[in-house]
């Protein structure tokens, strides 16, 4: 009798347990660590996972277009929380799901230009979170480019399904033209474009390359690397994690952070502060690494300038 009260009471508080939902435009996989990351940020603030809290997870995988009915679902399943991480277009369907269920954003975009938040300082409505503005590093990241290559053929690849595409674009095109260079604009939001852009940008000799700023592509470092590597393109991307892969270069925020603080966030609206008391937080720091054994292997000199700005090179 008294296990199975024991039992029974387990069942019971388990499924009193607030339900936070994880809705996210990536994988798994890629997210993994930033997953771990959110969980350290709830455990500061006392919630541990599958204890007082659980984390049900809904995993757009760069199908952009799954997000709006995972976002429905999360709401009908009665969630204490939605954190929507992955870019704007995550923010964009939890807020469309809901004015009630509080949000919190974990996004490379900035959520006031596409209409998340009316305010970082003082968010009204339902929505708070964390922006690493990593968009807006996209003409820095051009820049890079020409410092390395300051005669290569610049290009860009986009995902025309992000809500960013626009903005990175015209960002892109605009450092371009500052140092009276043109700029190659090329898309992909599946496996298959991906590999036809890369196909295509080998065909004209001397080019290089920027990634920009998405989810999709953030989940295939390996696909994106490997590719770079076989047609020998010099490519800077926006998360060190395609350094570690092989990326020749990475500039842009951790994420490891941003994702704590988004579980902080998370820890203390389920003790009851409200999202609107909540300013959406900014990264303080960027990370430029550099893979010397890459710009090795692509013959590729890296001007000291730009090694002694670098907060980590890879031998």
């Amino acid at each position: 009798m008294a296990l199975g009260g024991a039992a029974t009471w387990s069942l019971t508080a388990r499924a009193q347990q607030p339900v936070i939902g994880f809705l996210c435009s990536g994988s798994a996989e890629a997210f993994a660590p930033l997953v771990a990351a959110f969980r350290d940020g709830l455990n500061d603030t006392g919630y541990v996972d599958g204890r007082n809290v659980t984390i049900e997870f809904a995993w757009a995988e760069g199908r952009y277009d799954k997000l709006s009915s995972m976002a429905a679902d999360l709401v009908r399943r009665d969630v204490a929380v939605i954190l929507a991480a992955g870019g704007a277009v995550a923010g964009l369907a939890a807020k469309a799901a809901t004015s009630t269920v509080p949000i919190v954003i974990a996004t490379g975009d900035d959520p006031v230009k596409y209409g998340l938040v009316d305010s970082l300082i003082r968010p009204t409505g339902n929505i708070t979170g964390v922006t690493t503005f990593m968009d807006v590093l996209e003409a820095k990241r051009v820049e890079i480019v020409i410092e390395i290559t300051p005669t290569a053929i610049l290009a860009v690849l986009i995902n025309p399904h992000n809500p960013n595409a626009e903005a990175e674009t015209r960002a892109a095109q605009e450092a371009a033209q500052q140092s009276g260079r043109e700029l190659r604009v090329l898309t992909a939001s599946d496996e298959r474009e991906i590999d036809a852009a890369f196909g295509a940008l080998a065909e004209q000799a001397g080019t290089a390359l920027t990634i920009g700023t998405d989810t999709f592509f953030y989940s295939r470092p390996g696909k994106l690397v490997g590719l770079a590597a076989q047609y020998a393109i010099p490519t800077v991307y926006f998360h060190r994690s395609f350094g570690l892969a092989g990326g020749l270069i990475t500039y842009g925020a951790t994420l490891t952070n941003e994702l704590r603080l988004a579980g902080q966030y998370s820890g203390r609206i389920l003790a009851g502060e409200k999202p609107n008391s909540l300013p959406v937080l900014q990264p303080s720091k960027f990370e430029l690494v550099v893979n010397m054994k890459t710009a090795k292997a692509l013959n590729l000199t890296i001007p000291a300038t730009l090694l002694v700005r670098a907060d980590e090179v890879i031998e």
